[in-house]
């Protein structure tokens, strides 16, 4: 009996070595045993290497799906929205391996959003690729340079990707990269400039391989600090691109061409003032960006083109209390925190929309506006107790007033 429990005692698994005494099970097999542990491990690597070959997200959404999710975080730019489910509903439709497409390849369709600062251009990329659950990152056009010289090298976008992918190749190579301030990279004028133009008409040249689709080499990770791996190679082709930007001064330029095109007898003839920069925006052309200083291969790399209009009075009121986020409710969870309920008048919020209104910054400048106008309060309300509620109206917003504060009545001790 004896020597049938040191038989026992002698088990070991045979890939990690521990005695049957140091696992919950030990399972045999022909000559080899496996313990619980390894099992686990082994279950964890097989998953994770199936999730990298089929490499495609689980559900795709559909563009109604897709605008519904972005309704609860960007109020309006309802065409905006159309347009890029659309677009990225077929994207990632495309890269399905699931869906045949026999013969005909369907090709990528790069999406270029123009529209007035604050607007929700970066908001709507950002919002995409959460809900996509994709790798994301965004560029600034102004920091590129032509490679060799000082500033970022266009490959570092790929870098930046892949970093939020985990340097998981796989990954990164169906993620969303957006590229803020793409008009400040338009070249001077129409005619080619006989002098170098490195952040301008070069950086346009440097991205066009990489928009359409080119193998990228990128430092492995560690970069520097272990120069003797091999660069990463990560292919583009897969890779949704959206490039934003203000264009200002593109309205002119619309409005040159279509007025060349009312003039003559029997024309109806459109004052092109009395319509708003978005409406004219929405007739933009892709010569009319070419004559702006995008060269005509780069517009081409951006087959969809979806406008964002300027935000009024009525849309940053709504920006400020609708969305899932909205900054009003942010306000009212910090105070929370401190067991104090926030409340702002109709009034208030309707005079934090004005002085944005008056900065020209859209929906960018609600915060540093509620930021400015609640700081003094907000350093306060910590060291005062009993306060039950805080009431924000419009002379703290323009005065910078106290706010009215209420206070729990304390019960007197007999």
């Amino acid at each position: 009996m004896s020597k049938k429990g040191d038989m026992n005692d002698n088990l070991f698994c045979s890939f990690c070595g521990k005695n049957q005494k140091e696992v919950t099970k030990l399972i045999a097999g022909p000559a080899v045993y496996i313990c619980d542990e390894c099992i686990q491990l082994c279950s964890e690597i097989i998953d994770e290497e199936s999730e990298k070959a089929t490499g495609k997200i689980e559900q795709i959404l559909t563009p109604k799906e897709i605008t519904t999710m972005l309704d609860d975080y960007v109020i309006e730019q309802d065409t905006a929205k159309k347009v890029l489910s659309v677009a990225v509903y077929n994207h990632y439709k495309r890269l399905d391996s699931s869906v045949g497409t026999g013969d005909i390849e369907i090709q990528k369709s790069n999406i270029l959003l123009i529209g007035p600062t604050g607007c929700g251009k970066t908001l709507l990329a950002q919002t995409l690729a959460r809900f996509l659950n994709v790798p994301f990152t965004i560029a600034d056009a102004t920091s590129l340079t032509e490679a060799g010289y000082v500033g970022e090298d266009v490959e570092n976008i790929v870098l930046s990707l892949l970093q939020n992918a985990d340097y998981d190749v796989e990954k990164a190579k169906r993620g969303i990269v957006y590229i803020d301030e793409i008009d400040k990279i338009a070249r001077k004028s129409d005619n080619p400039s006989i002098t170098r133009d490195v952040s301008g008409e070069g950086v346009q040249q440097a991205l066009l391989k990489i928009v359409e689709g080119t193998t990228a080499s990128v430092p492995p990770k560690g970069g520097r600090k272990h120069p003797q791996q091999d660069f990463v190679k990560v292919d583009t082709s897969n890779i949704l691109f959206i490039c934003g930007g203000t264009f200002t001064g593109l309205e002119q330029i619309i409005k040159r061409r279509l007025g060349s095109k009312v003039m003559g007898f029997g024309a109806q003839i459109v004052k092109q003032e009395e319509k708003s920069i978005g409406d004219i925006l929405r007739m933009v052309q892709p010569d009319d960006l070419v004559k702006f200083g995008l060269i005509p291969e780069f517009v081409g790399r951006l087959p969809v083109i979806a406008t964002l209009d300027e935000l009024n009075n009525a849309a940053l009121i709504r920006i400020l209390k609708e969305p899932k986020n909205a900054l009003i409710k942010q306000f009212k969870k910090l105070f929370e925190i401190e067991g104090v309920n926030l409340r702002f008048t109709d009034s208030a919020i309707a005079a934090v929309a004005q002085e944005s209104s008056k900065r020209k910054s859209g929906a960018r400048g609600l915060r540093s506006i509620l930021e400015n106008c609640m700081l003094d309060i907000m350093f306060e309300i910590p060291s005062i107790e009993n306060v039950k509620e805080c009431v924000i109206g419009e002379d703290v917003v323009l005065n910078k007033e106290d706010p009215i504060l209420l206070y729990e009545q304390t019960k007197k001790q007999a």
